[in-house]
């Protein structure tokens, strides 16, 4: 299989592979409904939509979507149709989650339910955006610009492991990955650094999985072949990285939306940490990022799937 290297590509592949079913928790948006009206046209997914019936057939045809051979649940409020999503899961009628016109607060507590969620055990849950920047020459993983705040050794360790699922699912058996900071080399004033050296040492005895590590890198470091060459640093990861890991969510966030506003690029994202995909969008994602959010749920789907649920 070979790896995917463009927002269209990963379009493409969702088409190729089985359709895997995707919950829409309050589906009575019209944004919403837009991108999964087109994921289910262009056969990337199928779609069971929850929320108040009458509600969701208004937007439809709001939005010109023929819902009419979807799957519609009827649930009154967020509570219910969140806990819906969820058991809808645990039933295995549903691969991956989405959510609607839903309270993230409410979207999120049933997933991480002690009892009845679907948060694996001593996993963390967090968020990975595929981007597709177009002075980059391949499509670029960052990791975690909405979830966690403020992630301990541990939890940046869990992180990039969910981050290395995502892009095995497209095809990328060993991605190249780092944690960016300020500095290349180890400095005791800058605790990043000293993490991103401790990762690397973790990466060579083969305990972060399938990804070739290096750290402490810059973030020019990372994606620029020039600076790594002006600067003399010798690396399977500089100027090639396929995962920057941010060392907390302000940094993440920042070029996250640096990415977005700045560079124009497009984006999938999903949260991992769970039994299946979670798509988490806003209503400032565009359009074709939320579709792209769908493609990426249903491929990291199919590929949890075909590795029997294991990261």
């Amino acid at each position: 299989m070979e790896a995917v290297r463009s927002l269209a590509e990963l379009k493409k592949m969702a088409r190729d592979l089985p359709s895997r079913r995707v919950a829409v928790v309050r589906a009575d948006e019209v944004e919403t409904l837009e991108a999964v009206g087109e994921a289910v046209k262009s056969e990337m997914i199928e779609a069971i939509l929850i929320g108040p019936v009458r509600e969701i057939r208004e937007c439809s045809a709001r939005a010109g979507v023929d819902i009419g051979g979807m799957e519609i649940i009827e649930a009154p409020d967020d509570p219910t149709a969140a806990r819906m999503g969820v058991d809808l899961v645990r039933e295995g009628r549903a691969d991956a989650l989405m959510k609607g016109l839903v309270a993230t607060s409410e979207y999120l507590h049933p997933i991480v339910d002690r009892e009845h969620g679907i948060r694996i055990p001593g996993s963390l849950l967090s968020h990975v955006a595929v981007f597709e920047v177009p002075t980059y020459p391949k499509l670029l993983i960052v990791t975690d610009a909405a979830m966690v705040i403020a992630p301990d050794f541990d939890q940046k360790v869990e992180m990039l492991k969910n981050a290395v699922t995502v892009a095995r699912a497209l095809g990328i058996e060993r991605p190249r990955s780092t944690l960016v900071c300020a500095k290349e080399v180890p400095y005791d004033k800058m605790p990043c650094t000293l993490e991103a050296a401790r990762m690397k040492e973790m990466g060579q005895k083969g305990l972060l999985g399938e990804t070739v590590f290096d750290g402490p890198l810059a973030m020019d470091l990372a994606v620029s072949k020039e600076a790594a060459a002006i600067k003399k640093v010798k690396s399977e990861v500089a100027g090639d990285a396929d995962i920057i890991l941010t060392p907390d969510i302000e940094a993440g966030n920042i070029l996250y939306k640096t990415l977005i506003f700045l560079a124009r690029a497009e984006l999938g994202a999903v949260i991992m940490g769970a039994q299946c995909p979670v798509v988490l969008t806003s209503r400032a994602d565009s359009a074709e990022s939320k579709l792209c959010s769908l493609a990426l749920a249903g491929v990291v789907a199919g590929h949890l799937a075909a590795e029997g649920g294991v990261r």
